[in-house]
């Protein structure tokens, strides 16, 4: 069979006596499989490499750098040039790749011929490639992110070294190419971000790494700085305050009566409130104060208050009141009017979930997996998570008692019912014109919710009563 020139030339230097030695076409096969061997482990070594290098968390190689981790200082140094790394990487693995393919196919062609020696060659090193250049190595470098970036770190300096010239052209060339296109080149991301870190919550939950409750206040912690003042405020029907020139004695009472430590103090309507008095100012001040208690006025123990919008995010609404050493804060809307209070505690609820007094109902209550019984005041993203069910939030309501409101278009009676989107919702008490409580179930077969404006009628139809 006639050799193709090429071919000719690569036996003709196989053939050819180096330092008195003459190799016959057995020995060149010889060493010619042992070199391809060394280059599947030189692929491997590379893939891996890029796979513990770029999945290395940067937090991760920082918290290793402080405890003094052997090696993780050379790790550091080498991750903060992420794109001359990927260039290294990229050049070694594609000169052993191609290298060993052209061993094996001169090899191959000794035997095979030409055409047939080819074909052998690419599909068998291409097997070869994939299962231990690449899937294999990279597997490991998965599960040894840490210890595998240490090991490689030393052999991937000395390589950037061995191949300098190269790695330079390439790492200039790529920029040059990225200006072009307008790439900005990132190769990875500086920190963890947001959404990362809430689907390790998500994941840690699935998996049973985390607890429920870890969940549920991790969640919190993330919806947190998204809360504005009007979500956890107590609304300002629900607001115990003493007028400012009550007495201190019935300053006192108001707060035994009402449970709280503190209550505000207003003058004239709760549209002016002048700041919060505590009952241990008023029961130390009148018991054992200096001034005669007929002397004692409730002006003279208020405390500053801060008066924030119902806008104002809780999160930068929390570090303001420690700033000031305030636990409690007025909620006014645009026009200046009280629209309730909120206090450390409230905010703090967001976190840790609801803080029950003696005696005090839990506001949402569990009667079986599809049905709940909650306070009116219960917030929407509340009910959703304890039904799982997707119930829609209002710019003018946040509340399961503003949902009704919105959707039957009036004030409603005990007993009504609204069914919207698979949920049978029903007033179970009314106070005044006040929902207190509402049951909610999932029915078995979800209905389409109502999206357009000629569905008020069918809404406003869908409200029955018992």
């Amino acid at each position: 069979m006639a050799l193709s020139p090429l071919l000719e030339v690569v036996v003709a230097v196989y053939e050819a006596p180096v330092v008195g030695l003459e190799f016959d076409q057995s020995t060149v096969t010889v060493f010619g499989a042992l070199a391809v061997a060394v280059l599947i482990g030189l692929s491997g070594f590379f893939s891996s490499s890029e796979i513990a290098m770029f999945n290395l968390p940067k937090h991760r190689l920082e918290g290793m750098v402080e405890d003094d981790v052997a090696g993780a200082e050379l790790v550091k140094s080498l991750k903060d040039d992420p794109h001359r790394l990927l260039v290294t990487i990229l050049v070694g693995n594609n000169i052993v790749n191609i290298a060993m393919s052209s061993i094996a196919t001169a090899i191959l062609s000794l035997y095979f011929g030409g055409l047939v020696g080819v074909l052998l060659a690419t599909f068998g090193i291409t097997a070869l490639v994939l299962l231990f250049g690449e899937s294999v190595p990279k597997s490991y470098a998965v599960e040894n992110t840490e210890s595998w970036a240490i090991r490689i770190s030393k052999p991937l300096k000395a390589t950037e070294y061995l191949l300098y010239p190269l790695i330079v052209l390439f790492d200039y060339l790529t920029r040059q190419v990225n200006k072009l296109t307008g790439s900005t080149g990132a190769i990875e991301s500086p920190y963890v971000t947001r959404d990362e870190i809430q689907e390790m919550i998500e994941s840690g939950e699935r998996e049973g790494v985390l607890e429920e409750e870890e969940h549920e206040m991790l969640t919190r912690i993330f919806r947190f700085n998204n809360t504005i003042v009007k979500e956890v405020m107590t609304p300002r029907l629900d607001i115990t305050a003493v007028p400012k020139d009550a007495g201190i004695d019935e300053a006192i009472e108001t707060c035994i009566q009402s449970g709280h430590a503190r209550v505000p103090v207003y003058e004239g309507s709760l549209d002016n409130v002048q700041g919060v008095v505590h009952i241990r100012d008023l029961v130390r001040d009148l018991n054992y104060g200096e001034t005669e208690a007929e002397d004692l006025c409730l002006e003279d123990l208020i405390q500053p208050t801060l008066h924030v919008p119902e806008s104002k995010n809780v999160d930068e609404l929390l570090t303001e009141m420690r700033e000031n050493r305030m636990h409690m804060a007025i909620v006014i809307d645009e026009f200046g009017t009280t629209e309730g209070l909120v206090t450390v505690e409230d905010m703090i609820e967001e976190i840790v979930g609801e803080i029950l007094k003696t005696g005090e109902e839990e506001p949402v209550e569990q009667l079986d997996e599809r049905t709940v019984i909650v306070r009116g005041e219960v917030n929407i993203e509340d009910v959703n998570e304890a039904l799982d069910i997707d119930l829609p939030e209002g710019q003018e309501f946040e509340t399961i008692a503003g949902f009704i409101f919105n959707r039957a278009g009036r004030l409603v009676e005990e007993g009504e019912e609204i069914t919207y989107d698979g949920v049978r919702i029903t007033v179970e008490t009314v106070e005044n014109t006040r929902i207190m409580k509402a049951r909610l179930r999932k029915l078995e077969e979800p209905s389409e919710p109502e999206a357009d404006d000629e569905a008020v009628e069918t809404d406003e139809e869908s409200v029955t009563r018992d």
